[in-house]
């Protein structure tokens, strides 16, 4: 089962035979009698990649909750949470990392001191099984999918800019307006050049525009700071530039509702490697808190 999880997380025989030291034919020998002994293929192999078949996934969901239990055995049986220790790969988005999850690593590894967080942060969507991300945060609407969602939250998303900005452009009145205003946005796949906007009553998808598309809020955040044009951003990665006066919300009414939730996603379900249970316990409350708080 180790021999079989670790050439899926890693996607490849030889990098698995490395790390395990075997040789890559000894591991693919390994991986043939599973196959045999079940009467099932649970790789599908190409030059190009190796990918699990439904048998393949249900085999590695049940190696991993049952491995996970010999985790736990042997630390229920040994020194207990004080010997919680390994790799945790973690993701999540720039603005959400850096304000939510960063500020509450000094902590978790007081408690936990042996475990190395392997932090990611990317406003792409992360393939948790082709990254061998064991977490990842999510901000936004998710896909269907065979992985555990726990919801953190429901941020809102403002409208600010700077007041140098709104000094200069004058600040917009209406959503109308914002075709005469620099709007700054984003250039991955899953953006679009449009705000869904409240106008009378329902909601209308204004198309904008702007000398900036960024692959990161953290960048849209500094160049909204800098006074480059309008921004839409979720509450929580601004808050303290509101609560300083740095960046000024508009458009107010014409957001109400426009919110996006935050979900934890992770594979296993309720049989999880102990450094990832205990990571989620710690993290999950305190995230939920500094959702939940507002200006």
């Amino acid at each position: 089962m180790q021999a079989f999880l670790r050439v899926v997380e890693t996607g490849s025989f030889s990098e698995a035979a490395r790390q395990m030291r075997m040789t890559p034919s000894t591991l693919s020998k390994l991986i043939a009698r599973i196959e045999t002994r079940l009467g099932a293929r649970l790789l599908e192999r190409s030059t190009r990649r190796l990918s699990l078949t439904a048998e393949g996934w249900v085999y590695y969901e049940r190696s991993q909750s049952l491995l996970a239990g010999i985790e736990d055995l042997e630390r229920d049986l040994s020194k207990g949470a004080a010997c919680v220790g390994g790799t945790l790969r973690v993701s999540a988005s720039v603005g959400f990392g850096m304000v939510a999850v960063e500020p509450l690593l000094p902590a978790f590894w007081a408690e936990f001191p042996n475990v190395i967080v392997d932090l990611s942060l990317s406003d792409e969507m992360v393939d948790l099984y082709l990254d061998r991300t064991d977490i990842a945060f999510r901000v936004g609407s998710l896909t269907s999918s065979s992985l555990t969602a726990l919801k953190l939250g429901i941020a809102p998303r403002k409208i600010v800019a700077s007041p140098d900005y709104l000094a200069h452009y004058g600040t917009p009145q209406a959503a109308s307006d914002l075709a005469q205003h620099r709007c700054l946005g984003f250039n991955f796949r899953r953006s679009t050049p449009v705000w869904p906007l409240q106008e009378r009553g329902r909601i209308v998808d204004r198309g904008v525009s702007g000398p900036l598309l960024a692959n990161n809020g953290e960048t849209v955040r500094r160049l909204a700071l800098a006074g480059m044009g309008l921004a839409r951003m979720g509450e929580f990665h601004i808050r303290q530039d509101l609560r300083t006066g740095r960046l000024v919300e508009v458009l107010a009414e014409a957001v109400q509702g426009d919110t996006e939730d935050i979900h934890a996603l992770f594979f296993g379900g309720e049989r999880l490697p102990h450094r990832v249970r205990v990571f989620l316990d710690f993290m999950a409350p305190r995230l939920r808190a500094f959702i939940g708080e507002r200006p």
